[in-house]
């Protein structure tokens, strides 16, 4: 095991590759073993080509995928892997590799749209090499309304089409 060699197995470089692994691998027969539940529609056992197109889906369960707060958009394919590993993670509730992922992000800067104080979630994205972390994150509103940023909330990019 000379690539764990000099990590802890707390460090989130270790555990959430294989977290991710195995929940790609195994899929929600996993899951459903630890918990007893049947989890077969959760977002942690979808890939984004295995997603229902919005055709497919009822009104009811579209996301809006045209930006409601008047930044630039960015498609979720064209994101970074860790990205998309770490909407996965919010997809699925956790768990988070960092303490601060999860928590209220008060939009200070004040480029996100104008909500309640509790509105948005950040959440890290990892950067590879990178000993802390990094500037990459992901920023979700209470509506399932998600935002990029790689300069640590100096510029946003609304996320459509996750």
């Amino acid at each position: 095991m000379s690539m764990m060699r000099g990590r802890k197995p707390t460090d989130p470089r270790v555990w959430v590759p294989l977290l991710l692994l195995a929940a790609f691998t195994f899929g929600p027969s996993l899951l459903d073993s630890v918990t007893g539940t049947d989890n077969t529609n959760d977002a942690v056992s979808a890939s984004s080509s295995d997603r229902t197109s919005d055709s497919d889906r009822s009104p009811s369960d579209q996301r809006d995928d045209q930006p409601v707060s008047g930044l630039a958009t960015i498609s979720a394919n064209d994101l970074p892997a860790e990205a998309i590993d770490t909407l996965i993670l919010i997809d699925s509730g956790g768990p988070f590799p960092f303490d601060k992922d999860d928590s209220t992000f008060q939009n200070r800067e004040g480029i996100l749209p104008d909500e309640d104080q509790d509105w948005y979630r950040e959440y890290t994205v990892i950067t590879p090499g990178e000993s802390t972390r990094g500037a990459r994150r992901i920023v979700a509103g209470a509506e399932n309304d998600l935002y990029w940023t790689d300069d640590h909330y100096s510029s946003f990019s609304e996320i459509v089409d996750w």
